[in-house]
């Protein structure tokens, strides 16, 4: 069957107390709003209307960059759930299938839930779960899975409140069904709203089924204010750390390591004590990140040992066998098989061939304030420790450049290159001076 996916994402999130779009907060280092989409791409859904109102432009920028081939329609006024489905409606005209409806700010709910919410066989289905605390949240008041109706919390009566089943908000229901039952709602409640969940009631007086679907609670966790979202972000991690376990990584310090959401690491890999992986990295099979290693947007290969004390930004592509070690940052740059870079290094904007040995305290120079430029340094070269590469600048294979150089020119293959002021030795001279400062440090003193 064909699904669509509609996903809420017009609210203020008020209780926040943020300049920023509810959704647009992060957690695992991803808007809120990139949990719920991965979560419904995962049923290769035929379409994807996201629903925006505050913020809205950060909002569909934000989408844009997630998954750009959702469709972000506007909601100028939030009048309820119900109105925000109206205005996404409009973008699915023609659409045969099963629509769902997800929540913006919903971060947690399984792909597997999802599935068994576009398979249920009822008309509209509703995803529930049994509350803890059921708190104001809203009642699914069934017999069995059959849904009777729900019942907002501050519509509700006693007998109703007393009822542990509740509402996540989530719904399936018919491309045409529920375009129908939308279509009728009214605002005559107590907030004056739209309510999305009043299409069981309507459906149920039109002989239509309607049934329940539950997950653990958990799944369901809505994020309104801060100290909710340091919760979540905790849960994330906790998810991630176990499943990372279960495809096979050994971590050292479980509880010290940060993932993002789409950390991806491959079987026997090692993670030290206090790791943070942000957005965009791969780190594959047998490979070792230490402890204190910072890695964002980056590649590393089979083999490779990170840090520790290291940090990959963006760009950087280790391959095989690869060493960066202690504080040694690299950014957008391609590092060949068995490279090492082994302390106190900065390699930006460079390649580096294989077999390379970058000594400690060696920098690309690649920026000079308006523009970047690429450092190329071949195969089997040896960069002496403090070498200062000035780019654009090219190191040739097997070339060597001594210790506390500034390459600046170009240096052919299996070439020395040395760039340094000649040594001057003054006999005695140091002595003299500190004689000298001694002595007026001491009548600045008497002075004084």
């Amino acid at each position: 069957m064909a699904i669509a996916l509609i996903v809420l994402a017009a609210g203020q999130g008020t209780r926040m107390n943020s300049d920023l779009p509810k959704v647009l907060h992060r957690i695992g280092a991803a808007p809120l709003i990139a949990h719920a989409l991965a979560a419904g791409r995962a049923l290769d859904p035929e379409r994807v209307i996201v629903v925006a109102g505050h913020g809205a432009d950060r909002v569909t920028a934000a989408v844009a960059k997630i998954d750009p081939e959702a469709e972000v329609v506007l909601q100028t006024e939030q009048l309820g759930t119900g109105h925000a489905v109206a205005q996404a409606l409009p973008a699915l005209a023609g659409f045969e299938g099963r629509v769902i409806v997800l929540y913006g700010d919903t971060p947690f709910i399984r792909p597997e839930t999802l599935e068994r919410l576009a398979e249920a066989p009822a008309d509209v289905t509703v995803l529930g779960f049994e509350a803890a605390d059921p708190g104001r949240y809203g009642r699914l008041i069934a017999q069995g899975t059959a849904l009777d109706r729900i019942v907002e919390y501050k519509d509700a009566t006693d007998e109703e409140r007393a009822v542990t089943l509740c509402n996540s908000g989530v719904i399936a229901c018919d491309a045409e069904i529920l375009a129908e039952l939308v279509a009728d709602l009214g605002n005559d409640n107590a907030a004056g709203e739209y309510y999305l969940t009043d299409i069981i009631a309507a459906a149920r007086e039109r002989g239509l089924t309607a049934e329940v679907v539950t997950c653990p609670e958990e799944e369901t966790l809505g994020i309104n204010t801060r100290a909710e979202l340091a919760r979540a972000e905790a849960l994330f991690q906790r998810r991630s750390r176990a499943e990372a376990q279960e495809n096979g990584v050994t971590m050292v310090d479980p509880e010290t390591v940060y993932f993002a959401l789409d950390t991806y690491l491959g079987r026997d890999v090692t993670v030290g004590p206090h790791v943070v992986f942000g957005p965009e990295v791969t780190v594959e099979s047998g490979a070792a990140i230490e402890a204190f290693c910072h890695l964002e947007g980056c590649h590393i290969s089979r083999g490779a040992t990170i840090g520790p004390f290291a940090r990959l930004r963006p760009g950087a592509e280790l391959a095989e066998d690869v060493h960066v070690g202690n504080f040694v940052e690299v950014k957008n740059s391609i590092l060949g098989e068995g490279v090492k870079v082994g302390h106190l290094t900065y390699l930006g904007d460079a390649d580096v061939g294989e077999g390379t040995n970058i000594g400690a305290g060696t920098v690309t120079c690649n920026y000079d304030g308006v523009f970047k430029h690429r450092t190329t340094i071949g195969a089997h070269a040896f960069i002496g420790s403090d070498t200062m590469l000035v780019a654009p600048v090219t190191v040739g294979d097997g070339a060597l450049t001594g210790s506390g150089s500034t390459i600046t020119q170009d240096v052919p293959p299996g070439a020395l290159a040395l760039g340094r002021a000649r040594q001057v030795v003054k006999p005695g001279l140091a002595t003299k001076l500190f004689e000298m400062l001694r002595a007026k440090k001491s009548a600045l003193k008497k002075g004084a």
